[in-house]
């Protein structure tokens, strides 16, 4: 059985729990290595972990390093040192494999030196051809799984009773209906107020919340239907498919993404989205219905401004199909394997 060293900086991402999904799913037994510390976007503020945190986190890797592993798989960049650090110790001497989320090489002041860790890896894994475009290396390309269980169409007077938002729906038949029994009907809209979910910490400076909020400003001013913007942050990751599901539309207006995650866990819920080009936004969005990606602010506006105003479904489950955890599972299982084969024919 291939046993791995998983080094990450934040083990509760949701991206990073599908990963350890899929390895159990695949029979990969992995133990998992955080930083200490945590770094946490909060409503107004970021949290960050500081430069004592990852003096500490050093020897704690070449510690752990010395147990029965076949490889070290470093999660996002800033872990990569530390796993070529461990695999260069002769008393060690582990393969290494780094997955890059897709920050490392935007506004980082560590970019040089994840860039010369990262050239050091054996195998490089990242998420979506935007983020293989940027590295300048070969990457395996292997997108982060959906759970389809989990993130499902929930009714939206449901969902949002579940997550403290008042509904004034007017037609509580239309609203008992899950989404994916809607999709081409046009539902009633007056007098309801639309929710338009941003579902990221305001704080956070790349998922930019100032142009979302000049575009709901706007919209305000040019509708007759109130609208509400709403954030989410830190919230469990099982409640998540209800605040999707309590919007009307998610608005995605970040500067720059190797995904997000959002756009896919949004769709699968059959929530419409509206997203900047930025990441996979075009490659999962350009065969949904009643989503849009914009490429400027004017386009954002008008994009969410027709799907406030049909209240149609996005309908985009089946896009999903070939994200699964399973078969993630089987393409790192595939990844380590080949890694190996290559470590043990190079020595």
């Amino acid at each position: 059985m291939t046993r791995i060293l998983s080094l990450t900086t934040t083990a509760w991402r949701s991206f990073y729990q599908s990963q350890m999904a899929a390895l159990e799913h695949a029979d990969i037994e992995f133990t998992t290595l955080p930083v200490p510390g945590e770094h946490r976007a909060l409503e107004d503020d970021v949290q960050r972990r500081t430069p004592a945190d990852y003096v500490r986190y050093l020897p704690q890797v070449l510690r752990e390093a010395r147990g029965e592993y076949d490889v070290v798989h470093a999660n996002y960049g800033l872990t990569a040192p530390f796993a070529v650090a461990a695999s260069m110790l002769p008393t060690i001497d582990l393969p290494v494999v780094c997955t890059l989320w897709g920050g490392e090489y935007r506004n980082n002041q560590f970019e040089p030196l994840i860039r010369r860790a990262t050239a050091h890896a054996d195998r490089v894994i990242v998420p979506s051809k935007a983020m293989a475009d940027r590295v300048d290396r070969p990457c395996d390309v292997i997108p982060f799984p959906v759970d389809t269980d989990l993130f499902r169409p929930i009714p939206t007077a449901t969902a949002r009773e579940h997550v403290g938002w008042d509904s004034t729906e007017t037609n509580a038949e239309t609203e008992a209906k899950p989404k994916a029994e809607t999709n081409t009907q046009t539902q009633p809209q007056t007098e309801r107020e639309r929710i338009v979910l941003f579902p990221y910490a305001p704080s956070r400076d790349e998922k930019n919340y100032p142009l979302a909020k000049r575009v709901v400003d706007d919209l305000r001013d040019e509708l007759d239907y109130p609208i509400s913007l709403r954030t989410v942050a830190n919230q469990p990751y099982e409640e998540m498919p209800y605040y999707l599901n309590a919007a009307d539309a998610v608005l995605l207006t970040s500067r720059f993404e190797s995904g997000p995650m959002t756009i896919k866990e949004a769709t699968a819920c059959n929530t419409p989205v509206v997203s900047r080009d930025v990441g996979f936004a075009r490659e999962v969005l350009t065969d949904v219905p009643n989503a849009a990606v914009a490429s400027d602010d004017a386009a954002l506006r008008t994009h969410l401004a027709a799907l406030l105003e049909t209240g149609e479904s996005a309908d985009g489950r089946a896009a999903f199909t070939d994200y699964t955890v399973e078969t993630m599972g089987s393409r790192l299982r595939t990844v380590y394997a080949q890694c190996l084969r290559e470590t043990e024919a190079a020595q």
